[in-house]
């Protein structure tokens, strides 16, 4: 009689005969993931300091001639990178705030009221974690409402985008907060207001930090709904605005400033990841784990 073998107790007996193998199985996702995230960044990084004549076709190889200040120099100049950088901070930082503070508001609501009107409404608010956007629906309707090609527009899509990961973090954080913190407050004559920003928000800061910094990242390197949106011009961010002056030529085939241009456009958001990813860590925890 032949009997079935499970591939998890092989592994299991494989791991405990050999303990290279149960070291090696860390080391080795470890040594993928390392490949699949520092190969492109060590090719922008060496490209970004070559010669034109070296980086007409972007390869691994360190530059002969560096000459990484005159490309960021003209990247920086050439790019319009200044004027791109103060419209990110225009879209995005409103962007941030009002998911921060709809997003709060709306999980404090789904995470104390039980009904079936509120739970019909949460799942509907997190249905923005599944389902993508329609971009040409939006489109008609920024037009419609005369905010196309417009900063307002662009905050409002943002918003509506990114609500959804807000809501859901927030929500599941909230629940774990026990009652008797605001029913406490109640009894001391605390309005809900109150309530909100002197006990709720204050517990909120890992989920906080965390909504802000990937709302953030996802915005700031944002160029589709931007381009749909937005449509360029004086009001064109970061990233549209690379795209902009590649496609006119300014960079054609010259790729030492492309990607000079992409390295010092990430340097912000590269520099508030690595601060603040154990924030992100703990957020992310808190607000699905508990």
């Amino acid at each position: 009689m032949s009997t079935a073998v499970n591939p998890a107790s092989v592994v299991r007996r494989a791991s405990a005969v050999n303990p290279a193998w149960r070291y090696g199985r860390p080391a080795l996702v470890l040594l993928l993931a390392g490949l699949a995230v520092g190969v492109p960044l060590w090719l922008v990084a060496v490209t970004s300091a070559k010669p034109q004549a070296e980086a007409i076709t972007p390869n691994l190889d360190l530059p002969r001639h560096w000459q990484q200040g005159s490309n960021y120099e003209e990247a920086v100049s050439q790019g319009e990178m200044l004027h791109g950088f103060l419209n990110s901070l225009l879209v995005v930082v409103p962007s941030v705030a009002l998911v921060l503070i709809l997003g709060a508001g709306a999980a404090w609501v789904f995470a104390r009221r039980k009904s079936k009107l509120v739970s019909a409404a949460y799942a509907l608010c997190i249905s923005g974690l599944l389902l993508p956007p329609a971009v040409i629906t939006i489109v008609m309707e920024l037009r419609q409402l005369g905010l196309a090609g417009t900063r307002p527009g662009m905050i409002a899509v943002y918003t509506g985008m990114y609500l959804s990961t807000s809501i859901f973090f927030m929500t599941g954080f909230i629940r774990a907060v026990p009652v008797e913190l605001e029913e406490a407050a109640r009894m001391d004559g605390a309005s809900p207001l109150r309530i909100f920003r002197q006990i709720i928000l204050p517990l909120l800061r890992p989920v906080i930090a965390t909504a802000t910094i990937m709302v953030t990242l996802y915005a700031w390197s944002d160029i589709f709904y931007a381009f749909f949106v937005l449509g360029g011009g004086e009001r064109a961010t970061l990233p549209l605005n690379l795209y902009k002056v590649a496609s006119a030529q300014l960079y054609l085939n010259n790729w030492h400033l492309v990607f000079a241009y992409v390295v010092v456009m990430s340097l912000p958001m590269v520099a508030i990841f690595l601060v603040a990813q154990r924030k992100i860590v703990s957020g992310i925890t808190s607000g699905a784990v508990k």
